[in-house]
């Protein structure tokens, strides 16, 4: 009977002790974070970069004379960000930030983009010449609206590195230019500083 209770236990503390190096060696324990939060993680372009780039530049564009004087909310088109750094940025992403914070002021309208031009044409010729849709709900083609504004710019970085430090300066310029006139109607850039060491 001792035997059975001391063979029982052992398998237990086995079991046990199975399950517990089981789930260590299940991969990483996940945890949601503050997205607002800063992110410190590296010295290298991140989210807090990204956020601090959106919201400097929609405030002083929203400030422009352009924008703000206009009576009716100006349609704007958006051109890439050029990427001068020596790192992967992906600029559509800060262009999305921008454009989805000056949507929400209500001061500007978006036309789409070069890059989103082909999914546009692509939908008015189905609906114009599928022969799918009954004539009174198709989006007429030649009615499309054209930009009065676009917004260009670029990201570039200087990186300096010694044995124990690395340092990142990133300056972020964005430009609006009028479509017709070619004048440059604002424009404005975001420095940032980042020093990681070892």
């Amino acid at each position: 009977m001792i035997m059975k209770i001391h063979t029982k236990t052992i398998y237990l503390s086995i079991f046990a002790l199975s399950t517990v190096l089981l789930a260590a060696c299940s991969g990483p324990q996940v945890r949601y974070g503050d997205a607002k939060a800063v992110e410190t993680v590296n010295a290298n372009y991140g989210s807090t970069d990204l956020q601090m780039i959106a919201e400097a530049m929609t405030r002083s564009l929203l400030q422009s004379k352009a924008i703000s004087g206009s009576k009716d909310a100006p349609i704007v088109t958006l051109a890439d960000v050029k990427n001068k750094t020596s790192e992967y940025i992906d600029t559509r992403v800060i262009t999305d930030k921008i454009r989805t914070q000056l949507t929400k002021s209500g001061q500007v309208r978006f036309a789409v983009s070069v890059t989103e031009m082909q999914n546009q044409t692509d939908e008015l010729k189905r609906q114009n010449q599928s022969g799918l849709y009954k004539n009174s709900t198709i989006a007429k083609t030649g009615n499309m609206q054209g930009a009065q504004y676009r917004i260009e710019g670029s990201i570039a970085s200087i990186v300096k590195n010694t044995k124990d430090v690395k340092d990142v300066y990133y300056v972020f310029n964005l430009n609006l230019i009028n479509n017709e006139s070619g004048l440059l109607e604002w424009a404005d850039e975001k420095e940032i500083r980042k020093t990681a060491t070892r």
